[in-house]
């Protein structure tokens, strides 16, 4: 196995139009924004706007790992309290009928250590989707993307449920002959799977350190690999995967493995194209962390008040030592900010960064 990239400044290239996309970006998602705080009378995510699953647990930082992955947040031992926000990716609420890939947001609290610029507290958020590589190649091929799905921002619910039932059976036939359609997924053909159960990874990769990483959850307990691979029935039922995912949390303790994938080849590995899978052959996920949450409920009215409306996840939430790499998560940086700067004004409803306490506050 080849040694790890050790990281420089020079793994990223910016594009000579980046700054005007990023600029679009923007602008597209306060279209979605502006569409959908104006029929909810209320602002929620310009993306991942409905969650599913909000969790309260403990990180518990691996002893004894090997230099290479003993980095940032990682180079001590030690339990860290966490919050997970299950969600999936259209900016407005749906009923759960229209399926899109799972997303899953981590915040963990008592990081400490060198900031990025404009991170509060002392958090580090990580963000996971599951399925290993990003949609996109680039942040014009991302954008392209999100007008798609802007353009089903407020329209007829009924409709996106038929549309959603068409592109699932579209993906299963792409994927019979060995493909596969990230923008099928993304517009409602992802199959509508237990999230619970799934695998997450960040999808892009991370500053690791002296490294470059990419990142992934994965569900070791019974309690949650008992759900991988399950359809969640969502007839009659426009929240089922909330209900689904708050009475399957009740029912025990839940256990996942958080791993780093080392970058070990920037050719092979690129940082600027997430839609390129790291080989696992030529550099494993390796276990760094366990992330632990007691039997409790999956979803409630008052951890969703808490989460959904006075926090902000972002990849740029967090230490230096976790910069994040890539022309998508240098994207995600002033739209996402944005979006919750509007949510913020508009809610009249200040977002900070939680303390190492206050994860369990209304949260029981």
């Amino acid at each position: 196995m080849q040694p790890p990239v050790r990281y420089a400044p020079d793994v990223e290239t910016v594009a000579p139009d980046e700054e005007q996309v990023i600029r679009d970006l923007s602008e597209t998602l306060r279209d979605i924004l502006d569409i959908t705080s104006r029929d909810y009378g209320h602002a929620v995510r310009a993306v991942h706007a409905k969650s599913h699953g909000i969790i309260r647990g403990e990180l518990d930082i691996l002893p004894d790992l090997p230099p290479e992955l003993a980095q940032g947040l990682f180079a001590r031992p030690g339990r860290h309290p966490a919050i997970l926000r299950i969600s999936t990716n259209p900016g407005d609420l749906l009923h759960d009928g229209v399926s899109v890939p799972r997303g899953l947001a981590l915040k963990i609290m008592g990081a400490k250590g060198d900031r990025l610029d404009g991170a509060e507290g002392e958090t580090q958020d990580f963000i996971f989707v599951n399925g290993p590589v990003f949609p996109a190649p680039d942040p014009a091929a991302f954008l392209k993307n999100l007008r798609l799905l802007a353009k089903t921002t407020d329209r007829a619910e009924w409709a996106k449920r038929g549309l959603s039932a068409v592109l699932r059976g579209a993906e299963r036939i792409v994927e019979a002959v060995g493909g596969e359609s990230g923008t099928l997924k993304t517009l409602g053909g992802a199959p509508n799977v237990h999230p619970l159960g799934e695998t997450y990874y960040t999808q892009t990769p991370f500053r690791f350190g002296d490294h470059v990483a990419k990142l992934s959850l994965r569900p070791e307990s019974d309690t949650l690999t008992r759900h991988t691979g399950a359809i969640i029935d969502t007839r009659g039922r426009p929240d089922a995967i909330r209900e689904t995912v708050d009475a399957d949390m009740r029912a025990g303790d839940a256990v996942w493995t958080l791993r780093a994938q080392l970058c070990r080849d920037l050719e092979t590995m690129p940082v600027e194209d997430p839609t390129v899978q790291w080989d696992e052959a030529a550099s494993p996920f390796l276990a760094v962390a366990r992330l632990y949450a007691p039997a409790q409920p999956g979803w409630s009215r008052d951890s969703a008040d808490l989460v959904d409306e006075h926090m902000r996840f972002s990849v740029w939430t967090g230490l230096r030592a976790h910069r994040p790499l890539g022309a998508i998560n240098r994207a995600r940086r002033d739209p996402y900010r944005m979006s919750a700067d509007f949510r913020a004004g508009f809610n009249r409803c200040p977002i900070h960064e939680p303390a190492a306490a206050e994860p369990r506050k209304g949260m029981a």
